[in-house]
């Protein structure tokens, strides 16, 4: 196949860092490189492995990577999935046309296109609702960096609108849209729209490389270290091969998430992707320190750990495609609680895994850490709602609260002309589900606070405990999800909010089922859903109740407070919470309040 050539956009000036100017950088997307076996390192967790396991489990056969014959004992049922049919073919090879032409009764009556529609097509990012929507799917877009204009969104507006009450967006913790209400026979037209705006759905789902998050303020931010959208722009190109499909590194053992950090706040949460991109400094050349293995899962949530390496800022897609290709090669496929990557890194030890990515390396060289780290430890994050000053004179932005980050078509379509009304046309989504407008000028920022959707709706300035209020999809499409999220979440907020007063914001994230995309363990007090018995001992939705989840420069996971808590008693319990361990103040103290 042939390579890609991509214009890299040279990041901001640094202070004594000698950064290029913008070159061409041409990658080779595939095929890949085949990796011989050879003997582990002599150190790490991979001491006491034989070169045998070494040896990579999958090869490539007619331009797609199949699991080989001999490594498919004991595989899980996604890889026996993506061995009967290669799930890309349905885009690269036109396959979603024909599928789209059989009425779902017929595609039902066979599995293998039962499982095209149930699993495959999340190659495609379509998601199959069998359990709420039966023959409706979520569509989940390419969006990296979050950034979007007003044509985009418009787009997506008028996709969702033909889908009446079925039909609506999220914005998702990964600075993503996902839209819903999606019926088969329209996924072709709707392909080719999206390609029309400049956006994809390729290789957003399943077993793939998700959307490379970064600062939310790139490229406006005055205290921003770099601007990340270079290089988040670049990181999309290669995995999706510029949105024509990059089946080199499509068959991976679980999913597998990146971030380019750009700022000391540390919006991106670094330390809980399989890879992250700190920025830092060596020997006047500007560059990133590499993070390596965080993740959530069911059964185990871990922190990224360093790879004791650094690279130049051109060699962000060298070193990315020899790590994805070091998990696709090694990483087993058998139980799938225990497929990403970090259970490799543990397998093989830190010094062997990174042995195995410098073999993968185009020079099969990879510089050690850099000790000239640009985030500062020591950083209060700043808030990003309501209105602040951008780098450029005379110009702001403004950060609106989206309620647990869902939207419906017409507010899409007034974002889209509020955005080019006072600004550039440009909308930025944020991992806390919220969005940002950018480049308004400072003398139409009066008119723009009179917008009624400023001061109904998305509103600058949100009630405090609406700051920080994160929450997945739910079961009301989701058919992994155990428990209702976003309207329950909403409601026992405000609930909550009319008991006590708060002096800072506390961050609330709910999440319907142990995988956590709600991402529980990094709020200041998370909820997953489950279910358990209430007093009567009746089966009931209920939550396990996180605690002391931390972001920014001193980011740790939060801990399991208490299990099995029946939804209807979760507002005595976030009060006391509040009050014990925020300093919140019940309402009746408060003075001037009745």
């Amino acid at each position: 196949m042939a390579s890609l050539s991509v214009k890299f956009l040279a990041p901001n000036s640094l202070p004594n860092a000698n950064i290029h100017s913008s070159k061409t950088t041409r990658l080779l997307a595939t095929p890949a490189q085949t990796v011989a076996p050879t003997a582990p390192a002599s150190s790490g967790g991979g001491a006491n492995l034989d070169a045998a396991r070494l040896e990579p489990r999958v090869e490539e056969r007619e331009g797609y990577w199949i699991l080989k014959e001999k490594f498919r004992q004991g595989m899980n049922p996604p890889e026996k999935v993506k061995i009967e049919k290669e799930p890309m073919k349905l885009y690269m090879e036109n396959g979603i046309e024909e599928l789209a032409k059989i009425p779902l009764e017929e595609i039902d009556n066979s599995k293998l296109t039962k499982d095209d529609i149930d699993v495959r097509l999340k190659w495609l990012g379509l998601f199959h609702r069998r359990k709420h929507q039966y023959g409706r799917f979520m569509m989940r877009l390419k969006l990296p960096n979050g950034v979007t204009t007003s044509a985009q969104t418009r787009y997506l507006a008028s996709v969702i609108r033909k889908y009446g009450k079925e039909g609506c967006a999220d914005v998702t913790t990964r600075q993503n849209w996902q839209i819903r209400g999606v019926v088969l026979p329209d996924v072709p037209e709707i392909l080719k729209g999206l390609e029309e705006v400049g956006l994809t759905s390729l290789q957003s789902g399943m077993d793939n490389v998700r959307n490379p998050v970064g600062n939310p303020l790139a490229g406006i931010d005055p205290e921003e270290i770099v601007d990340t959208r270079p290089y988040t722009n670049l990181l999309s190109q290669f995995v999706t091969a510029n949105a024509r499909g990059n089946p080199a590194i499509s068959n991976l053992p679980r999913k597998w998430n990146v971030c380019v950090i750009g700022s000391h706040d540390l919006y991106e949460h670094p330390h809980i992707n399989d890879l992250a991109y700190m920025p830092a400094t060596k020997n006047g050349r500007f560059g990133f320190n590499l993070l390596v293995g965080g993740f959530f899962s069911t059964k185990r949530c871990a922190e990224a750990i360093p790879l004791d390496a650094w690279v130049p800022a051109d060699d962000i897609i060298p070193v990315c495609k020899a790590i994805l290709e070091t998990f696709r090669d090694l990483g087993t496929r058998g139980n799938r609680q225990k497929t990403r990557m970090m259970w490799l890194i543990d397998e093989l030890g830190i010094e062997g895994f990174r042995a195995e990515v410098v073999k993968r390396m185009p020079q099969q060289e990879l510089e050690r850490e850099s000790s000239e780290d640009l985030v500062q430890k020591q950083w209060e994050r700043r808030d990003y709602l309501g209105i602040h000053p951008q780098k450029q004179e005379g110009l702001c932005f403004i950060g609106l609260h989206i309620p647990v980050g869902r939207v419906q078509a017409d507010d899409m379509d007034e974002l889209a002309r509020i955005a080019d009304e006072y600004g550039s046309g440009e909308l930025r989504l944020t991992v806390e589900q919220n969005i940002i407008i950018s480049n308004i000028e400072n003398s139409k920022l009066e008119a723009l606070l009179k917008e009624p959707l400023l001061r109904n709706r998305f509103l600058p300035e949100p009630p405090i405990l609406m700051r920080g209020l994160v929450a997945c999809t739910g079961n009301q499409f989701c058919g992994q999800a155990i428990i209702e999220t976003k309207a329950r979440a909403l409601k026992i907020t405000e609930e909550v909010q009319r008991q006590v007063s708060v002096t800072r914001p506390v961050r609330m994230h709910w999440t319907g089922c142990p995988n956590s995309c709600g991402q529980v363990q990094v709020a200041d007090i998370g909820f997953m859903g489950c279910m358990t018995r209430d007093k009567n001992g009746k089966v009931v939705e209920g939550a396990d109740v996180f605690l002391g989840g931390r972001i920014g420069s001193d980011s740790h996971l939060g801990d399991v407070y208490k299990k099995g808590v029946p939804c209807d008693d979760l507002v005595p319990l976030v009060v006391d919470l509040l009050v014990n361990h925020f300093g919140a103040v019940p309402r009746e103290n408060v003075e001037g309040e009745e």
